[in-house]
């Protein structure tokens, strides 16, 4: 009884100081999500309260909140749409790979911790924060804006991407050998291949069979059925993350939309739990001895990021100002990061305390720069034409002077957004 008491105590004092929280951000304008994860750090481990009966309860809240976070995001798009993007972003995928995986690489072997530690941490600079993002796409509004499509391809190419890099990373740290992490792979490639395939094909059928009038009914199916997929996803080695982003995609129609409006204030919640979580999971004194390498990185892959969303902002035909909303969104990083470092810390001990401090950098900076990027770049890029259009000093001049005739005229154009 003392046990489930302090569990109610503990537990309705986080959420009412999320709800707190969440106030405050929002009239200051802001996301929540750092203050979150903040407000985790001080009721983590070594923080100021330490939270003890609530722990096991928060670690399900924050499984369940990604799922959430990643089944909303797929309810807004359908399997047709999914396609077609995997087959016109591919190339900002690679270049996502290149740009975001090399630094993390680098760094890994830089500080002597072999091919393995190398891998794991590239995957923890590469992968963006779907759950993060998605959070801030939608406290911004930016659902529907132009470049929403083009920062949701390469997240879903990311995401996909884990199908392929967490079996081959486990089988890495096992020190399986090329059958053993072939098997796993194909495994994986097949989960995720057959999810598509039902939602391409029988989605329609899934959705009428979800589909009813009734809204409790309808909660509970589609709510159930989300669990399952991501649970049987994680079994077969593929992130619980991805298959409940493929529940999303299978999902259409009206069954789609009233699963997207009983379900986003349960999202909220839960993904809130999950960003607490996060800083609950930290211990603040592991931090300060790895701060400056892990700054360094996050420094670094900002800006990778940015020009990741640049250019895949490009490619889709948007203009400067959707370039810099882009690339300002795909920064953070989260819930990926923290898998991958988790799977590597048992080989790698020393890849646990700097991935968790780049990401809460990134995690708290993501948000600010999704706001910011783009005000900042179009200020910069505004300073730089008032420069360049200011006449050039009058020197006198034995010669003639040119007509208007000889004048060149100076011709600028920009992009629409």
């Amino acid at each position: 009884m003392h046990d489930t008491t302090a569990l109610l105590i503990e537990l309705g004092s986080v959420i009412l100081g999320l709800g707190i929280i969440g106030r405050f951000a929002g009239r200051m304008g802001l996301s929540p999500i750092p203050l979150y994860l903040l407000a985790g750090l001080a009721f983590g481990e070594g923080g100021l309260l330490p939270l003890g009966a609530s722990e096991e309860f928060t670690a399900i809240g924050a499984e369940i909140g990604v799922i959430l976070l990643l089944l909303l995001l797929g309810l807004e798009y359908s399997a047709s749409e999914l396609v077609t993007s995997l087959k016109t972003q591919y190339p900002s995928g690679a270049v996502d790979f290149v740009l975001n995986a090399t630094p993390g690489a680098i760094a890994g072997l830089m500080l002597g911790w072999g091919p393995v530690g190398a891998v794991a941490l590239a995957g923890v600079t590469w992968i963006s924060s779907s759950g993060v993002i998605a959070k801030v796409m939608t406290d911004m509004g930016r659902l529907g804006n132009r470049e929403t499509p083009v920062i949701l391809g390469v997240l879903v190419i990311e995401d996909l991407a884990m199908a392929v890099y967490l079996p081959l990373l486990t089988a890495m740290l096992a020190g399986v050998g090329l059958a053993g992490g072939s098997i796993a792979l194909l495994i994986a490639l097949g989960t995720v291949g057959f999810v598509l395939y039902l939602a391409l094909r029988h989605g329609r059928l899934i959705s009428r069979a979800v589909s009813s009038d009734n809204p409790e009914m309808l909660l509970l199916v589609v709510l159930g059925l989300t669990v399952l997929v991501a649970g049987v996803a994680q079994q077969l080695q593929v992130s619980a993350a991805v298959g409940a982003f493929l529940v999303g995609i299978a999902l259409s129609g009206e069954v789609a939309e009233g699963a997207r409006k009983l379900l986003t204030p349960l999202r909220d919640l839960f993904a809130a739990v999950f960003f607490v979580f996060f800083g609950l999971s930290t211990d603040p004194a592991d931090i300060p001895p790895v701060l400056l390498p892990a700054a360094l990185l996050a420094i670094v892959t900002v800006f990778t990021k940015i020009g990741t969303g640049w250019y895949a902002s490009r490619r889709a035909g948007i203009g400067p100002r959707g370039r810099w909303r882009a690339g300002g969104t795909l920064v953070a990083r989260g819930e990926f990061s923290i898998v991958i470092a988790g799977l590597a810390v048992a080989t790698e001990p020393r890849i646990g305390p700097i991935a968790t401090a780049y990401v809460l950098i990134l995690v708290i900076v993501g948000p600010l720069t999704a706001r910011w990027t783009e005000p900042v770049a179009s200020l910069l890029q505004a300073k730089l034409a008032g420069k360049a259009k200011r006449p050039a000093p009058v020197v006198a001049s034995s010669g003639p002077m040119p007509s208007h005739d000889d004048l060149t005229p100076e011709h600028a154009g920009r992009d629409a957004d």
